[in-house]
């Protein structure tokens, strides 16, 4: 194998090493709740107050009235089966802004939200659901 090859395939995994420990910084249950369309779950990480876009509905909300807002939204665009949702982009620390892709069985979707940290917890204090 020439040293050419061997410097693509060692940069290759270098990125790729990098890229799984920056989406490692987003909680598991938030990506699961969006895998399985589970708002009961999502909304666990809902700020007090959540500034919330999906589809037509915009404005700040309550955590109560963003949970009832999304589970809407999961019924209507159920995810599909397996890998629903993917990170597209991540970055900050104390706040991180993350991109990802939402399929389901209606068409795909772009997601956004930030993520604060607070005491030991993070918590959505903006999501954005669009249509892609």
């Amino acid at each position: 194998m020439s040293i050419l090859k061997k410097i693509s395939i060692l940069s290759f995994l270098f990125v790729a090493i990098l890229a799984n420990t920056s989406f490692a910084q987003v909680p598991n249950d938030i990506i699961t709740s969006f895998n399985t369309g589970d708002s009961k779950m999502l909304a666990e990480y809902f700020n007090q107050n959540v500034e919330l876009v999906v589809m037509d509905d915009d404005n700040v909300y309550s955590k109560a009235q963003a949970e009832q807002i999304v589970a809407s939204f999961f019924s209507s665009f159920t995810p599909v089966k397996e890998n629903a949702f993917t990170i597209k982009f991540n970055s900050g620390k104390e706040a991180k802004s993350v991109i990802g892709q939402l399929k389901t069985t209606k068409g795909e979707f772009r997601v956004y939200f930030l993520l604060k940290k607070d005491g030991s917890k993070e918590y959505i204090h903006q999501l954005r659901i669009e249509k892609q």
